[in-house]
């Protein structure tokens, strides 16, 4: 751990020194709330479209750390070893973190709720191959998808948020989201162990998971077609 703090300061500080920039002024933001301009978002009561994007990041959350949290385990219950489990989870870590930026470039051409759309598809699609999929070769490339779909969703998320409301609730709104996300992602890691242990395979918890990934699928269809209504009315 300590090598791998050494690690972080020698990349992250020169990276912060190249990318961060003074932040926009105030009146020269799109989002500033001004007197007499309406204060519903997409048509709706804002916290009303926020608790769909809590209820959103959260039930993203839960089946994203499904296969994170016991890929190792699950390996070994298919007689794969230990060793090559880890590995695997080295995959999907290591795709997950290449592709985000790659969802980065994503959200910047088509928004952040669109990202979240898509990565969820992708998040749902990977927690399906892993209740399809049996041997080691098959294993590693859905731990490589999986790894994949999931990584863009939580910064797509924030981003949705800071593009639907005002700069000056991003103190609270921001902070509220990834709390939602905390709990999304230890319910996920509990849940998949409680249904392990109540049922002594993975294929209970890893249904369970997708079927929260459908809810989270439609959540965020609600606000995408929202968004096109709100826009159609103009």
């Amino acid at each position: 751990m300590l090598y791998y703090a050494v690690f972080e300061l020698l990349l992250i500080v020169p990276a912060a020194v190249l990318v961060l920039a003074p932040p926009p002024q105030p009146e020269r933001h799109p989002r500033k709330r001004e007197p007499g301009v309406s204060k519903s978002v997409l048509g709706w009561p804002p916290n009303l479209v926020f608790a769909l994007q809590m209820a959103a990041i959260f039930t993203c959350c839960i089946p994203m750390a499904m296969p994170q949290t016991h890929l190792v385990a699950f390996c070994s219950d298919l007689g794969i070893s230990a060793a090559h489990g880890a590995a695997m989870l080295s995959v999907l870590l290591g795709a997950a973190f290449f592709s985000r930026q790659l969802w980065g470039l994503i959200s910047d051409r088509i928004g952040g709720l669109s990202t979240m759309l898509a990565g969820s598809a992708c998040q749902a699609v990977g927690m399906a191959a892993f209740l399809l999929t049996q041997d080691e070769i098959g294993l590693f490339t859905v731990a490589a998808l999986f790894g994949f779909g999931f990584s863009g969703l939580v910064p797509a998320n924030i981003l949705t948020s800071r593009e639907l409301f005002p700069v000056e609730d991003a103190y609270w709104r921001m902070p509220t989201l990834l709390l939602c996300s905390g709990w999304g992602m230890a319910g996920g890691g509990w849940l998949a162990g409680l249904l392990y242990d109540h049922f002594g395979f993975y294929t209970p918890a890893f249904a369970a998971g997708l079927a929260v990934n459908l809810l989270n699928f439609i959540f965020i269809s609600t606000l995408v077609l929202r968004r096109r209504i709100a826009i159609a009315r103009g």
